[in-house]
Order: C-alpha cells, then sequence, then structure tokens
C-alpha cells in the first residue's frame, strides 16, 4: 500500500457496529437515551452540589468536576456516533480524529487523576477526620484540580502531536465507533516505535502511578476502618468512600476489559469492551453516587422540593 502524507489524508471510516441497516435505528436509539441519561444525571449532580451549601464541601467539589468531566468525554465519542448512524455515513475528517484523539486522551487522563484527588480526600476525611477541614482548605482543592487539568492538557498534547507525525496508507478503516488512539496508531505506514513507547510509558507513570495512589489511600483507609471499635462507626466510615470505591473499581476494570479485549478478541468483542467503558461507566457515576450517598439523596430531596 503507498503510503501518505497526512495533508493529503481527507478522511477515516469508523466501521462502528453492525452493517445491517435495520438495526441503526434501534443503536441511535439505545445510545440517544444513554447519553442522555448521562448528560441529565451528571447534570443533575453538578446543579446539586452547586446549589445547596450542605454539600459544599470538597468531596462534593471534587464530584461535580468528575460529572462535568463525564458529560465532555461521552460526548466526544457518543455525539459523532450518532450523527454518522443518522447520516448514514461512516466518514470521519482527519483533522476531527486528531481532534477527538486529543479530548479522549485529555479527559480519560482527566478522570483518572479526578478518581485519584477523591481517593486522597477519603483518605483525609477518614483517617484525619479532626483535621480534614484544615488540610482540605479550598485553595489546595483548587490547586489539585488545576494541576490535574495542566497534566491532562499537555498529555493529550503530546500524543496528538505524536500520532500528526505519522504517514498513512489507503487502509484508513477504524474498527470502532471513535477515533481510539491505539487504533489510529496500528493503521500508519511510517515507523510507530516511539509513539508506542510514549503510549506504554505514559499507562505506566500517568495510569499505574494514579492507581498506586488510590491503592495506598484505601489500603490506610482500611486500616483506620478496622481499627474502629464500633460497628456502627465502621458502617458510617466505610459509608463515606463506598461509592467513590465502587467507581473506581468500574472505571478501572472497564479500562482493563478494553485494552485486553482489543488485544486478544476479534473486532466486534473489543468494540462492545470501548462501549462499555466508554459510554455505560460514565452513565452509571450519577446513579452509584446518589444511590449510596446519604447527603447527596438529602441534597437531591431538598433541591425538589425547592422547584415544586
Amino acid at each position: 500500500m503507498k503510503p501518505m502524507n497526512d495533508t493529503e489524508i481527507s478522511e477515516f471510516l469508523l466501521l462502528g457496529f453492525a452493517e445491517d441497516p435495520e438495526l441503526h435505528p434501534l443503536i441511535f436509539g439505545l445510545f440517544l437515551s444513554m447519553y442522555l441519561v448521562t448528560v441529565l444525571g451528571n447534570l443533575l449532580i453538578m446543579l446539586t452540589t452547586i446549589s445547596d451549601s450542605h454539600v459544599h464541601t470538597p468531596m462534593y467539589f471534587f464530584l461535580s468536576n468528575l460529572s462535568f468531566v463525564d458529560i465532555c468525554f461521552n460526548s466526544t465519542t457518543i455525539s459523532k456516533m450518532l450523527v454518522n448512524i443518522q447520516t448514514q455515513s461512516k466518514a470521519i475528517t482527519y483533522a476531527g480524529c486528531i481532534t477527538q484523539i486529543h479530548f479522549f486522551v485529555l479527559l480519560i487522563e482527566l478522570d483518572i487523576l479526578l478518581l485519584t484527588v477523591m481517593a486522597f480526600d477519603s483518605y483525609v476525611v477518614i483517617c484525619f477526620p479532626l483535621h480534614y477541614l484544615v488540610i482540605m482548605k479550598p485553595h489546595l482543592c483548587g490547586l489539585l484540580i488545576l494541576v490535574s487539568w495542566v497534566v491532562s492538557v499537555l498529555y493529550a498534547l503530546l500524543q496528538s502531536l505524536m500520532v500528526l507525525r505519522l504517514s498513512f496508507c489507503t487502509d484508513l478503516e477504524i474498527p470502532h465507533f471513535s477515533c481510539e488512539l491505539n487504533q489510529v496508531v496500528q493503521l500508519a505506514c511510517s515507523d510507530t516505535f516511539l509513539n508506542e513507547v510514549v503510549i506504554y510509558v505514559a499507562a505506566i507513570l500517568l495510569g499505574g502511578g494514579p492507581l498506586t495512589g488510590i491503592l495506598h489511600s484505601y489500603s490506610k483507609i482500611v486500616s483506620s476502618i478496622h481499627a474502629i471499635s464500633s460497628a456502627q462507626g465502621r458502617y458510617k466510615a466505610f459509608s463515606t468512600c463506598a461509592s467513590h470505591l465502587f467507581v473506581v473499581s468500574l472505571f478501572y476494570c472497564m479500562s482493563l476489559g478494553m485494552y485486553l479485549s482489543s488485544a486478544v478478541t476479534e473486532n466486534s468483542r473489543s468494540t462492545s469492551a470501548s462501549v462499555m467503558y466508554t459510554v455505560v461507566t460514565p452513565m452509571l457515576n450519577p446513579f452509584i453516587y446518589s444511590l449510596r450517598n446519604q447527603d447527596l439523596k438529602s441534597a437531591l430531596r431538598r433541591l425538589f422540593e425547592r422547584e415544586r
């Protein structure tokens, strides 16, 4: 196959799901419903944490940021897929694909860093309850969010520039519903060794590093909870971080499943795993936090009562 300079590439083809046009309305309706649930659920959490003074704490400040990122993350991939299904087109422009990769990488990394920050917050509130407000001051919370954004933007910019240096052949079919970094790199005709090194090193540092921090935080949390004498006290302490622990487990299990499936299984299963990772996880987060968190449920109840 003849390599093409990136300036000559006009578009990629997103093969997505079923080839049968009769299934497209079903897929469109399903993903539109999931997208709307994700957006409305996360918007509701953001509105609740902003409007209710009872939840103006660092924990809910980080949660509202996570909800905002989940909305953006879902919109990055699902909106283009819905447009393609509706127009019966599989094309995405070269610039559109690079842009999608940039925001996909940015928001994934930001999700990881926010979950790490929230684990640290849970560690402080359980292990140092009397010093919580002294440690988690507003300027520290703002600094943690700022650092997370800066690291994520720089990492996404690096990966985008690394893709821009590649040359592609005439085979520009991506066996997914979005432009995923690994899939696009695999299509390149030029040497991708440097891209792969950057991807794997970044996965270890920016994926494994935060995971290590989360595991360390929860090891300390478990030790502190175990030291509490009363069963009621242990339950109350565990319920404080149970929602976040469930979200972290879901996020990393889905991430691992997506990358393992893309490496060892056929495209249809890899696409299904990608859907679970990019669509289902952001959709479930509002339900997990609202159903298992008494403070948030009370804040939601007060919000609805004010509306009435």
